[in-house]
Parts: C-alpha cells; structure tokens; sequence
C-alpha cells in the first residue's frame, strides 16, 4: 500500500499469504492437493475496486486471472478474493480506485487504516456469506 494516495487515482494494495508448500488439503476428489488461498482488505468508505478501464496495463496484468470483487452491493469498501490456488497465487494485488473529494464531499482525506485478512486451506466462506462445501459444521 502507498504512503499516501492522490484523490481520484488507482492505486495498489499487496497481499502477501505465505505458507508451508510443503502442507496439503483434501481436494475435492479426496485426495491430497496444493492449498487454496483467499484474502479480503478492508478499506475505508469511499474506496473501492478499481474499474477495468482505469487500471494501467502493469496492474491489469498482475491481476490477470485473480478476481477480485466487492463483498456486496452495500459494502463496496471490501474486497474479496478466493479460493484460488495457492502455489500460483501466494501474492494478491488488490486494484483500488481512491475517492474523489471533488465530487463527494462527505469524502476527507486523513489517516485511514486498512485492514488486510487471509486465509490459507479450506473452510473459507463465499463473498455471499454461504460457507464452502467442507466448512458446513459449526460448534455449539
């Protein structure tokens, strides 16, 4: 991420999961795999995924095949990314598009944190809120 970013520009966040290669997951035909990966960030209100046709041709080709997409409609501000598979995939970049304090004035620029998740194997959760086919038990 950037020490600061410039309203209404495109910027990067970097995700780095590393992991043991060496660990594997039960993969759908029930024998032992690669692990997926998966990672979301949080960002303040305002900023959100940034658009095909801003993205430079650099960023469009580190994101190529990755997709990153919104949590929801309502929350544009977090990113989703995953499963995908992890031995190709132990670096996301996350294209995000800043806001524009010119054409939303709730918008102020200050010091904002990020927050950054990731998540390595299996039992991750659906950007719809559904739990993947192997975390479907919980604890009472």
């Amino acid at each position: 991420v950037p020490q600061a970013v410039l309203p209404d520009t495109v910027f990067e966040a970097v995700v780095n999961i590393p992991y043991d290669t060496k660990v594997q997951q039960v993969t759908a035909s029930g024998t032992p795999g690669p692990l997926n990966v998966g990672a979301v960030v949080i960002l303040p209100e305002g900023f959100k995924l940034a658009p095909k046709g801003r993205m430079s041709d650099e960023l469009k080709a580190k994101t190529k095949g990755v997709f990153v997409q919104p949590y929801s409609k309502t929350r544009p501000n977090i990113l989703v990314v995953g499963p995908i598979l992890g031995e190709k995939n132990r670096e996301v970049t996350f294209p995000i598009l800043a806001p524009d304090p010119a054409q939303d004035k709730s918008v102020h620029y200050l010091n904002y944190p990020i927050y950054v998740g990731a998540n390595r194997g299996r039992g991750q959760v659906y950007p719809s809120g559904e739990k993947s086919n192997n975390n479907t038990f919980t604890s009472t």
